[in-house]
């Protein structure tokens, strides 16, 4: 096999790859309801700004 066929190859699992990893993501944001967003968002808020 010429080396630009195995570059071919590799470029389009890399890609595949990413692109699998990227749909993992989305559906574990996409399972979150609007209230447990606002609940996370809360919560890392209070813990990123320091008490009064």
């Amino acid at each position: 096999m010429r080396w630009w066929k195995v570059m071919g190859l590799a470029a389009f699992v890399g890609v595949a790859a990413t692109g699998a990893v990227v749909v993992r993501a989305e559906r574990r944001r996409r399972a979150y309801t609007p209230e447990e967003i606002r609940d996370r968002l809360r919560q890392r808020h209070a813990e990123a700004v320091p008490p009064r």
